[in-house]
C-alpha cells in the first residue's frame, strides 16, 4: 500500500533466545525450528554464535544448509576468529550475513573489555573490514548502544559503515531505555548514517517495554527489528515477535509499517517453539498465550456475544488461534452460561437455566472454572433431579380414580 514502509523481522530466537537458561536447542531442534520459521515468512534467521561450541557451529551450518528464502545470520565478536568461524559455519547459506557485535558504552569498555573509546572505534572498523572480505552483507552490533555516549556511539556507527557494514543494530542490550530514548538515539544515528544504512532494533524486555521500544525504534528510522517467538531470551527476554507483528497489524492506522510474516501461523509456531524446549508461553502471554482469546467475566462474555469488537481487538483465527472461548467460572453471567449449554446441545428454559447456574458458580468458587464435562453432569443431574420432583408431585392412578 502506498505511503507505508516494510520493515525487516531478524529473528534471534535460536541465538539469543537459546541463550535463556532451559531454551538451550540440538542441531536438529534447531533446524526443525528454522524451518517453522521460515514458513512464517522471517527474513533474518539468525541461527547462532558459532564461536561457542561446537554444537552451535554444527547448529548454525546445518540451518544455513536447510532454509533457503530467509538470510541466515551468525554471530561473533569483533575477533577475527570468530569472524572465521561464522563464515566457515555460513558456507552452505544461499544468503549468508556476519554478525559482529562490540560494546561501546563506557561501563562495558572500562569493566568488561578494558579498552578505550579509540579501541573500540579501531576493532570496529578491522573487525566489520575483515567480515565483508568475507560477504558483502556485514551487520554491526553496538553492545549496550542505550547507555553509550551518544556522540561516541554515533562515532561508531560511522566507522562500521565506512568499514563495509550493511546495517547497523543499536541494542538496547539490558532493557534499560525508555522510547524517547530510543526515539533519541536512532534520531541521532540516522543523521549520521544517512538513509542508505538499514538501521536494526534489538530491544531486552528488562522493564517490559521491548515492544514498545521497538516501534519507537521503527517510528524513529529503524527498518528492520530484532525479536523472538515468546519473547524468549536473556534475562526477562526479547521483544515478543507476535506481539511486535499484531501491534503493526491492529493499529495500521497509526503505524504504516508491514512485515512479510503470516499472521496465521503465529499460534503455530509458538506452540512448535514450546514443544521443542518443553516450556509452555505464558497462559496470560499476549496473542499467544492459552488465555488471549479467552473471556470469564460475564459483562465481558455478554458483550461477545452480541459483538465480538467489544472486548476482542483482533480475531483469534487472524493468528492462527483455534478461537474465542467463554470461560465458566465464579465471574460467568446467565448469557454465558446459556451460550456454552447451547453449544453443547442443550435449550435451557429460564428456570432450568438458573438452577444449572447456581450450581456452576458454586462449583466454579471451588474449582475455579467449569469445564464442559463438569457443566454436562451438572445439566444431566438437574434434569434427572426435575424429572424425579415431576414424579413426586404427579397423583397416583388411585388418587385420580378417587377424585372422578
Amino acid at each position: 500500500m502506498t505511503g507505508r514502509s516494510r520493515v525487516r523481522i531478524f529473528d534471534t530466537t535460536l541465538r539469543d533466545g537459546e541463550q535463556a537458561p532451559g531454551f538451550s536447542m540440538t542441531p536438529g531442534e534447531k533446524v526443525r525450528m528454522a524451518e517453522q520459521l521460515e514458513r512464517l515468512g522471517a527474513d533474518i534467521i539468525e541461527a547462532g554464535f558459532p564461536i561457542s561450541s561446537d554444537g552451535d557451529f554444527e547448529a548454525v551450518r546445518a540451518v544455513a544448509a536447510t532454509v533457503k528464502a530467509p538470510i541466515v545470520a551468525g554471530l561473533a565478536r569483533a575477533v577475527a576468529g570468530d569472524i572465521d568461524r561464522a563464515w566457515a559455519a555460513l558456507q552452505g547459506a544461499r544468503r549468508p550475513r556476519i554478525h559482529v557485535f562490540l560494546a561501546t558504552s563506557d561501563l562495558h569498555l572500562q569493566y568488561k573489555l578494558r579498552i578505550d573509546r579509540a579501541t573500540c572505534l579501531a576493532r570496529t572498523r578491522e573487525a566489520v573490514a575483515h567480515a565483508r572480505a568475507l560477504t558483502p552483507d556485514v551487520e554491526f552490533s553496538a553492545e549496550d548502544a542505550t547507555r553509550s555516549d551518544l556522540a561516541f556511539l554515533c562515532d561508531v556507527a560511522a566507522a562500521a559503515v565506512e568499514a563495509g557494514a550493511t546495517t547497523v543494530n543499536l541494542p538496547d542490550t539490558v532493557g534499560y531505555a525508555l522510547p524517547a530514548d530510543i526515539t533519541r538515539m536512532f534520531a541521532a544515528v540516522r543523521a549520521r548514517v544517512g538513509s542508505g544504512i538499514t538501521l536494526s532494533a534489538h530491544c531486552h524486555n528488562d522493564l517490559g517495554l521491548a515492544v514498545a521500544n521497538s516501534i519507537a525504534a521503527v517510528q524513529a528510522g529503524a527498518r528492520q527489528v530484532e525479536c523472538t517467538i515468546n519473547g524468549i531470551g536473556e534475562r526477562a527476554g526479547n521483544a515478543a515477535l507476535e506481539e511486535f507483528v499484531m501491534a503493526l497489524h491492529v493499529r495500521r492506522e497509526a503505524l504504516p509499517f508491514d512485515t512479510a510474516i503470516t499472521t496465521t501461523r503465529l499460534v503455530p509456531t509458538s506452540q512448535a517453539l514450546c514443544s521443542i524446549v518443553d516450556i509452555p508461553a505464558a497462559p496470560n502471554k499476549a496473542i499467544v498465550g492459552a488465555n488471549a482469546f479467552a473471556h470469564e467475566s460475564g459483562i465481558h462474555q455478554d458483550g461477545m456475544l452480541k459483538n465480538e469488537l467489544t472486548y476482542e481487538i483482533m480475531r483469534p483465527e487472524s493468528v492462527g488461534a483455534a478461537g474465542t472461548r467463554l470461560v465458566l467460572g465464579k465471574h460467568s453471567g446467565m448469557r454465558g452460561l446459556d451460550a456454552r449449554c447451547r453449544a453443547l446441545g442443550h435449550r435451557l428454559g429460564q428456570v432450568d437455566l438458573e438452577r444449572v447456574y447456581r450450581r456452576v458458580t458454586a462449583l466454579a468458587d471451588r474449582s475455579k472454572t467449569v469445564n464442559d464435562d463438569q457443566l454436562a453432569a451438572i445439566i444431566r443431574e438437574e434434569a434427572a433431579g426435575a424429572a424425579a420432583s415431576a414424579r413426586r408431585r404427579a397423583p397416583s392412578e388411585d388418587t385420580r380414580a378417587a377424585c372422578r
